[in-house]
């Protein structure tokens, strides 16, 4: 068995401190070890995009890269887009309002790209749109309400205003767990 390593991964602005065993892939820490079970794994080849998540503001696939690999980075998954346990994200509102999403495996890569989408073309074309979104795939929607979903969170949230995500601002460490806690 191969040496466990220890690794202090910030997820969604909180930091986490694991030993894990150096061939964990990234989608499997969160999920596993963190219980963030937003970030859905699929086709584990990069195909599909349901693992997708921001690595220090860049799109990775989850399922291609290992926990190891995260070490010392910061991770922005689905469940750090909201701003509150009882709001959504202007994306995520957009998304619901506009019926971007179905069954809903593939929406938090869906939802991850097209922050990344938006942080880099604030108001793109449906053009611009569709190829940011071609490496998710969906079954369900015939990616039309997607489309429209994307378009309907540019238009919400203005040129002017920052596309982030959410991520708590303040931590504490806790001496026993030595995880960091948002308050």
């Amino acid at each position: 068995m191969p040496e466990r390593v220890p690794i202090t991964v910030t997820v969604n602005g909180r930091a986490y401190t694991r030993i894990v065993e150096p061939r964990l892939l990234l989608c499997d820490f969160l999920r596993h070890e963190l219980r963030l079970t937003g970030t859905h794994v699929g086709c584990e080849h990069g195909v599909c995009g349901a693992c997708t998540v921001l690595v220090d503001d860049q799109l990775a696939r989850s399922c291609l890269m290992l926990a190891v690999q995260a070490d010392g980075a910061s991770v922005t998954t689905v469940e750090g887009l909201a701003p509150g346990p009882t709001s959504l994200h202007p994306i995520q509102q957009a998304f619901w309002d506009a019926h971007g999403l179905q069954c809903g495996f593939c929406t938090s890569g869906m939802l991850i790209t097209t922050l990344a989408l938006l942080q880099a073309e604030p108001h793109p074309t449906d053009a611009q749109i569709r190829a940011a979104l071609s490496g998710n795939l969906c079954r369900c929607t015939g990616y039309q309400n997607i489309v429209k979903a994307v378009r309907l969170a540019a238009e919400r949230l203005g040129a002017n205003h920052a596309v982030t995500a959410t991520p708590p601002t303040t931590t504490f460490t806790n001496a026993t767990t030595n995880d960091a806690h948002a308050v």
